[in-house]
């Protein structure tokens, strides 16, 4: 783990996936905290990222959005929860990398403020665990829909442990999510 005056960071069991945890200033009138610093993000993680897009999206309870990642513009994204609580999930799609085609799941949420970098090459997906929850992320290329690709959430050679007890065991997709891709018939990088 390192640490800064601003942020901590903690590797996950994927390579390159990181865990952010930024300091949070608070007295009696609130708190501030940076969410995104480019020269603190590079001296701790020896990269220097160019943003291009912030999103940010609004779910309800129960909905479960992803896999998702794009096979052209390939993009890595910092995301984070500024309302509820999601259970957010990356897998390696990175054949040279050894932890290629395991998964890794935090949960996110307005009070915890974690972050997570998800490097490219990866796909990603949450599912909303809170009546409604507000994702924001930032990435380093532009959504491009031709290229979007829709790993199966729940693909059984993945078998992510998705906390669907807290839902009822009954999650909400999207069309193009229901018809996502099995493990081998997705491109990976």
């Amino acid at each position: 783990m390192n640490s800064s005056e601003k942020l901590t960071i903690e590797k996950t069991p994927l390579n390159d996936l990181l865990v952010l945890k930024p300091k949070i200033f608070g007295d009696e009138r609130g708190w501030f905290f940076e969410s995104f610093n480019a020269n603190e993000f590079a001296a701790l993680t020896g990269q220097r990222e160019n943003f291009v897009q912030d999103n940010h999206s609004m779910s309800k309870m129960g909905i479960l959005r992803g896999l998702h990642y794009q096979t052209k513009h390939v993009q890595a994204k910092l995301v984070r929860v500024v309302n509820g609580v999601v259970f957010d999930v990356a897998v390696d799609l990175r054949k040279e990398s050894s932890s290629f085609g395991k998964w890794f799941g935090i949960d996110l949420s307005a009070e915890n403020k974690l972050q997570l970098w998800i490097p490219k090459g990866f796909a990603h997906g949450f599912l909303v665990l809170s009546e409604y929850a507000e994702f924001l992320y930032k990435t380093t290329d532009y959504y491009d829909p031709q290229s979007e690709v829709s790993l199966r959430w729940n693909d059984p050679t993945i078998g992510i442990q998705w906390p669907l007890e807290a839902i009822q065991n009954n999650p909400i997709l999207s069309t193009k999510d229901s018809a996502g891709l099995f493990w081998d018939q997705i491109p990976k990088f």
